[in-house]
């Protein structure tokens, strides 16, 4: 595994922060092994008041495959402990599909040849009334990652705009300064999410090829730049499939902790991302099936039990439903990943195709009838 500890492959403007929290991370990942658990590991996990760095390897372990059943009981406890049957709903707004990064399995990918676009002055607020008008009143503003195209000033002015409309801002672009994030929250972004997409560094080297993402520690560090920028929460992920789905979980965890030890007040939360459709055969050896997406999410709610988890557009309706009822504590509605579909004036292309197309109200209707609250906003700025 090559050594991502220096700074020697930054480019100019970068900055740069200790890397003692990611060298820890990335060591103690390098020593977990999924296939070193047995059945007394998991069921010690599980029945564990606060589970401790090693159960949570159990519980990601093959060896935790057959008690599924127990965790999910398990993990619906903490759930309602922690958050009741509340579920956030949020809508994504992607902004711009231009890109400089070369990342192999992504859509966006600067490479391929696909409508290229971005929305600008009166398009912007067309889109955000769009959304705000179905009553939804969080937002997650969304670019490729291009900093010509959508370079800080644009995307301070999408925040901007976007305070005028919601409650409650995330972002999820390109990794910045922490005086870039500083200028976000002081714009009105509430959180930040990065996806390191895979923590195997042999992997992110390959399939980042080209661009500034191929600069693995710089991704790596930019939750804790955000929190330092001053932003109230931050969210995390790998791109589940991409590498050993086990090892990246174990380390995102790891990650999402031990960022949480050195800023207490922050809000953490996971998502959960994974190929849709399988680029892989089922049986091949990265391929995540619903059963493992479920037991990572579980394995994280029992680990990280105030963390938030984000269950996407990406998984089919029934899973969706069935997963907040569970571990899931958010999730997006009426979704449009083409550049200025919620409008009805698309510009550009999507990053990825959705599986769960259901509107607002039909998203609203099946958590109801599953025993859920639908909540809109859970913070209010003062």
């Amino acid at each position: 595994m090559r050594d991502f500890t220096d700074a020697e492959d930054y480019e100019q403007g970068m900055e740069h922060i200790d890397p003692e929290l990611m060298t820890r991370v990335l060591g103690r990942t390098s020593d977990y092994d999924p296939d070193d658990y047995s059945d007394r590991d998991v069921l010690d996990a599980i029945s564990s008041e606060n589970v401790s760095e090693d159960g949570f390897g159990a519980l990601l372990s093959s060896a935790a495959e057959p008690f599924l059943e127990k965790i999910a009981i398990r993990a619906r406890e903490e759930t309602m402990k922690h958050f009741g049957n509340s579920v956030n709903i949020f809508t994504p707004l992607y902004a711009s599909n231009y890109c400089t990064n070369r990342c192999v399995y992504c859509g966006f990918n600067s490479s391929n040849v696909i409508k290229r676009a971005k929305l600008v002055g009166d398009e912007i607020d067309r889109e955000m009334k769009a959304i705000s008008s179905t009553g939804l009143r969080e937002i997650l503003l969304l670019t490729g990652e291009s900093r010509t195209h959508s370079d800080p000033g644009y995307i301070a002015d999408l925040v901007s705009r976007a305070s005028r409309y919601f409650s409650n801002i995330g972002l999820e672009v390109y990794p910045m300064n922490t005086d870039e994030y500083r200028k976000m929250h002081e714009m009105g972004a509430d959180y930040v999410t990065v996806f390191q997409e895979t923590y195997d560094t042999d992997v992110y080297r390959k399939v980042h090829p080209a661009g500034r993402k191929r600069i693995f520690s710089y991704r790596f560090n930019a939750q804790e730049r955000a929190l330092i920028g001053g932003m109230r929460g931050v969210g995390f992920a790998p791109l589940l499939g991409l590498s050993d789905f086990r090892k990246d979980s174990f380390a995102c965890g790891l990650h999402a902790m031990e960022i949480q030890r050195k800023y207490p007040h922050a809000e953490i939360s996971f998502s959960l991302p994974r190929f849709r459709p399988f680029i892989n055969h089922e049986d091949a050896e990265n391929s995540v099936t619903e059963s493992k997406l479920l037991q990572v999410a579980m394995a994280y709610r029992l680990f990280m039990p105030f963390a938030g988890e984000t269950i996407s557009t990406r998984e089919r309706p029934g899973f969706r439903d069935n997963i907040v009822k569970i571990c899931a504590t958010k999730m997006s509605a009426g979704v449009s990943v083409g550049i200025g579909e919620h409008s009805g004036s698309e510009k550009g292309d999507a990053q990825f195709d959705i599986s769960d197309p259901r509107n607002l109200e039909e998203v609203m209707n099946a958590l109801v009838a599953n025993g859920r609250q639908p909540v809109f906003n859970d913070y209010i700025k003062v």
